[in-house]
């Protein structure tokens, strides 16, 4: 593939509709091939806007809206980073020629809770946990007495564990319904899930193009509320359960084909692995990969983007640690103690311009042969971070 070194009139360009921290790092890995990035969020210096080579901020759900602009960048790529997008647009975009990644129907697939686990249980056969839709409290009372307690409650579009909650008897189910309503999207529909019993969670990267298909480590996670706060990588799993994993992601991926990296979440319990999730971009739980591989996952997403190949060496165990901030502040200033930056561990702040009391700001990373000293050493340098 030939880069240009300048702004050239020929030269590729890159529009990211999203600019939060993961947006950040895919802009940054772009540029460092003198790749051209178009920046776009809903406000006004999201963390993307501060590294790209122009931003906007517009509302990415109106259509018109998201067309207007593309049309005036012309961009060489589409690359969605969060739900919150019209899809109409992006259907649209395609027709009009524009390359999106990894393309609209994947997008409209995954964005939506709904036609993910439809496609994957319905159409893939692929193996999860009980499901209905509701549109009711009802209509959700009632399928989470045939789902059984306790049953995990989202919104079918949100995003970062926004509106999900677990019911753990019929007397949570209000309360639940409450809770979705402050979802990141559409919380006019929520799915019932039944609750796995796993014995942990994990984030299977798999990135694909034109030169075939390649999985990262397998990535654990703690979350909280829906968002993780702690992950590393690798996840200690059986041969055969990792297997099970790479096979589902690989049928899900291929299903779904387009280029790029895909965050594909799984239950497991014992040797048995079940569908979650699936992110077509990176996922947030894959930032530890900015310290455990030679090329992050953001950077693996922009090599799969642009067809090139997708080698990478590991370096080791590793561990990721989310600080979320303590304060309301609309000039926010975070603290970090000297420790955190050491020969095998460094903290990476994501300068948003503002702060909300449980708002990811930043992340510790740590680099340790012993993935469980990496785990403890991310958790102790994000407690000691502070915000005011």
């Amino acid at each position: 593939m030939r880069f240009t070194t300048t702004l050239q009139k020929d030269a590729i360009k890159i529009m990211l509709l999203g600019s939060g921290e993961l947006g950040k790092e895919v802009a940054i890995e772009a540029q460092r091939l003198g790749i051209e990035v178009i920046a776009v969020d809903k406000y006004e210096n999201a963390p993307a806007h501060l590294v790209a080579n122009r931003s906007y901020a517009i509302d990415m759900q109106d259509e018109s809206a998201v067309l207007e602009l593309i049309e005036k960048e012309q961009p060489s790529f589409i690359l969605p980073e969060v739900e919150a997008i019209s899809i109409s647009a992006l259907f649209e975009a395609e027709k009009r020629g524009y390359n999106v990644i990894p393309n609209a129907e994947a997008v409209n697939k995954t964005m939506n809770r709904k036609n993910i686990r439809v496609f994957a249980s319905k159409e893939l056969g692929v193996k999860t946990s009980g499901f209905e839709f509701v549109t009711t409290l009802d209509g959700l009372k009632e399928a989470s007495e045939r789902i059984g307690f306790p049953c995990v409650i989202k919104p079918v579009m949100s995003s970062s564990g926004h509106g999900q909650s677990i019911a753990k008897s019929a007397e949570d189910i209000e309360n639940s319904w409450e809770i979705a309503k402050e979802a990141r999207g559409d919380a006019s529909e929520l799915i019932v899930e039944e609750f796995v019993p796993f014995d942990y969670e994990i984030t299977l990267l798999t990135v694909r193009n034109e030169t075939g298909t390649v999985f990262c480590d397998p990535i654990g996670h703690i979350q909280k509320d829906g968002d993780f706060i702690l992950s590393w990588q690798p996840m200690p799993m059986s041969d055969k359960a990792l297997q099970k994993a790479k096979e589902i992601a690989k049928s899900v991926t291929d299903g779904l084909g387009g280029r790029g990296i895909f965050g594909v979440e799984f239950f497991v319990k014992d040797e048995e692995v079940y569908f979650s999730e699936l992110s077509p971009r990176p996922h947030d739980t894959g930032m530890v990969t900015l310290i455990t591989q030679s090329q992050s996952e953001f950077a693996l997403h922009v090599r799969a983007v642009l067809g090139l190949p997708l080698d990478y060496t590991t370096y080791g165990s590793g561990a990721c640690g989310a600080y979320k901030a303590k304060n309301e502040s609309c000039n926010p200033t975070l603290e970090v103690p000297d420790d955190a930056f050491s020969e095998n561990s460094f903290v990476r702040v994501f300068g948003k311009p503002e702060s909300h009391i449980g708002r990811r700001m930043a992340v510790s990373l740590v680099l340790d042969n012993d993935v469980e000293v990496a785990k403890a050493k991310a958790t102790d340098i994000a407690s000691q971070i502070s915000d005011n």
